[in-house]
């Protein structure tokens, strides 16, 4: 026997495809481009067989999300509304790997409100101060 027949054999698929993407001897590295991928969630199934014949599998689920991505705020998933919502939707792509797109790549956010309780705290705290401060004064 040689030392490729001594060998584990690997096959990758994605989700549930009959062909291989790829098939290895063991060890190996290589890299799955996602780009051809619809975006959603998928499967990873490696299947290796060892030189008896004996088969393992391994299941990897993944999402992939080579679109562009979609910040919305003012709604939550599953949320209980009524009324009129203000809903902000910002969609912006990655670019490509070698530069980055500094236009429309950050969502703006609303300030939260726990900042402004803490500005209107500071407020009435430095108001209180001063108004102590002046009385003290002869």
């Amino acid at each position: 026997m040689n030392k490729m027949e001594e060998k584990s054999k690997i096959l990758v698929f994605i989700d549930e495809d009959i062909q291989p993407v790829a098939a290895f001897s063991s060890p190996v590295n290589f890299e799955l481009d996602t780009r051809k991928l619809v975006d959603g969630k998928h499967t990873l199934r490696i299947v290796s067989k060892d030189p008896t014949g004996k088969e393992g599998i391994r299941l990897i689920p993944f999402e992939v999300k080579n679109g562009p991505a979609i910040d919305i705020e003012g709604i939550r998933e599953n949320a209980v509304v009524d009324g009129v919502l203000p809903i902000m939707i910002n969609a912006y792509s990655k670019g490509d790997q070698k530069r980055f797109l500094i236009e429309g790549s950050e969502t703006p956010k609303s300030i939260p409100s726990w900042v402004w309780m803490l500005i209107i705290g500071f407020a009435g705290w430095a108001l209180y101060y001063l108004f102590t401060y002046l009385t003290l004064k002869p």
